[in-house]
């Protein structure tokens, strides 16, 4: 080989070895977890102490959203037109008779985003509802014919772009072990589900696909960096689902429940945060960005969503890369601006790219807020065994097996929705 060319090869070859070695390697070691201090919830950032649940809400409450918009999620528009809806399909007997199913088409500006509902036959009022977003196509959820394919974006292989295109047939049911909907059935819920594409695709370059555009300024092709982003977006989706149920006589808009797992429990979060209307939260494996302090630095860093994810979090967020310690805020701050509603944060033992001691801790952080409305927190700040779950109004479980929503996981939100919800008595 000639000299050059091994010269170029070795030249290359020490590129990709340099690329490799400076790839962060995530911590799963607790002994090197950094010290760190976590911003008091019940301290103003002007040192003034929170004292009461009045100050919490008229104060505190909203100098932190405030903080999480500008600095993390992006403010959302305040100003929207008003939702339309359209039932465009609706089964009676779904399910051999167990469910009303219902599809609904939600139009606001120009945009359409549609909505699956399951509800309980023969239910003798209102009943409550699961809200999720989900991640394959509402016709995904189940194995249920009557269910309208979803728009999906496939890479075409030959251009590498993004293409979208009706999803195959063969693609029902194929995240059903995610979403039992007879069993949620059967304890007296409904159930409303909507493909979070809709909303806006999840890949960075999926922005003029989804609704953010639609309130850009005239010649603006991007968000300001203190912006929405699309967690953001998604989480705005999330109210406009409650937007509808509000108006479904066989619903009832009071009992709301939101759960979302991974990056759309991320969106469930930061939707239960801004939009009071969700009666319970639920976070399953949201991890960092989510549920997990972020301070830990333990698994998935805030570097890895900003550099695996850029269209996830605002711009300012990129400023914390690194440098989580300079955070102004984390994960149990977040937690906190679901109080006093019920919250659940679920982990599972093998996500330990999730840090679940972390979701677990910033659960135990949140907690003096509940206490501030005579709410039961966790009540210990010892990690629980598996399937051992802890607390009162703010909950957790840790159980075993991957990053993943299963039967054990709904067992436990169902009862802890059907709980405070008083169903049964």
């Amino acid at each position: 080989m000639p000299a050059r060319l091994l010269r170029r090869c070795g030249a290359v070859a020490l590129l990709s070895a340099c690329a490799i070695a400076q790839k962060p390697i995530p911590n799963y070691d607790e002994a090197k977890v950094p010290v760190y201090t976590l911003p008091d919830p019940l301290k103003m950032r002007s040192g003034e102490p929170v004292r009461d649940a009045a100050t919490w809400q008229n104060k505190r409450r909203p100098e932190l959203v405030q903080l999480f918009e500008s600095q993390m999620f992006g403010r959302t528009p305040a100003a929207w037109p008003k939702a339309a809806f359209e039932l465009t399909s609706i089964e009676t007997g779904a399910l051999g008779g167990k469910a009303t199913r219902k599809e609904v088409s939600i139009r606001v500006a120009g945009k359409s985003m549609r909505l699956l509902l399951y509800l309980p036959s023969g239910a003798r009022g209102p009943v409550p509802v699961f809200v999720g977003l989900n991640f394959q196509g509402n016709h995904a959820i189940i194995a249920d014919p009557g269910v309208t394919l979803a728009d999906v974006w496939i890479a075409d292989p030959q251009t590498k772009k993004r293409v979208k295109q009706t999803a195959a047939a063969k693609t029902r049911g194929t995240t059903a072990n995610r979403w039992p909907v007879e069993k949620i059935l059967a304890k007296g819920f409904g159930l409303a589900t909507m493909h979070y594409y809709d909303i806006e695709p999840d890949f960075d370059g999926g922005l003029p696909h989804g609704i953010r555009p639609l309130l850009m300024t005239p010649g603006q092709s991007a968000p300001a960096a203190d912006e929405w982003a699309a967690i953001g977006a998604w989480a705005w989706g999330l109210s406009r689902v409650v937007d509808y149920l509000e108006t479904d006589k066989a619903v009832d808009a009071k009992r709301i429940a939101l759960m979302g797992h991974s990056r759309l429990g991320k969106a469930a979060l930061w939707a239960g945060a801004m939009d009071q209307r969700f009666a319970v939260v639920v976070s399953n494996d949201s991890g960092e960005g989510g549920a997990a302090i972020s301070r830990r630095v333990y698994g998935e860093t805030v570097a890895d969503l900003n550099r695996a994810f850029p269209h996830w979090f605002c711009a300012n967020y990129r400023q914390y890369s690194g440098k989580e310690e300079t955070l102004p805020f984390d994960a149990h701050l977040l937690l906190a601006l679901i109080a006093p509603r019920p919250l659940y944060v679920a982990s599972a033992l093998e996500d330990q790219w999730a840090d679940p001691r972390g979701e677990f801790l910033a659960a135990v952080a949140a907690s003096p807020v509940y206490q501030l409305f005579g709410k039961q927190g966790i009540g210990t700040d010892r990690m629980p065994e598996v399937h051992q779950p802890v607390g009162g109004a703010v909950r957790y479980h840790i159980r075993a097996g991957k990053h993943d929503v299963t039967d054990y996981d709904w067992d436990q939100y169902l009862a802890f929705a059907a709980g405070h919800f008083q169903m049964g008595k």
